[in-house]
């Protein structure tokens, strides 16, 4: 599995991530395996709750490739995450209403 590659960074998609975990805690877990650029937790817009899943940057594809063999499946605050490479988001048409 290649991890996408995006300008200076690499984006990792952290699913089935606890509604209760904290950006720190995250961070925390994927700097055993390098340098964490950013962590961001998607929250609903309208709860301010977490949505259960979250995006980490890493600088190099080494770094992340080891982050995501090493945590896809491994359990984290309870829940068995699944990690690995994210998706460049998808163009959606927008809704028209009436």
């Amino acid at each position: 599995m290649t991890v996408l590659l995006e300008g200076s960074r690499v984006n990792i998609y952290v699913g089935n991530l606890s509604f209760n975990a904290k950006e720190d805690e995250v961070r925390e877990l994927f700097a055993q395996y390098g340098e964490v650029s950013a962590v961001r937790i998607i929250s609903d817009k309208f709860s301010g709750r977490s949505k259960g899943f979250c995006f980490v940057d890493m600088p190099t594809n080494d770094q992340a490739q080891k982050a995501v063999d090493e945590l896809n499946g491994k359990e984290f605050l309870g829940r068995e995450l699944r990690v690995n490479e994210a998706r460049p988001k998808e163009d959606k048409p927008r809704r028209e209403f009436k």
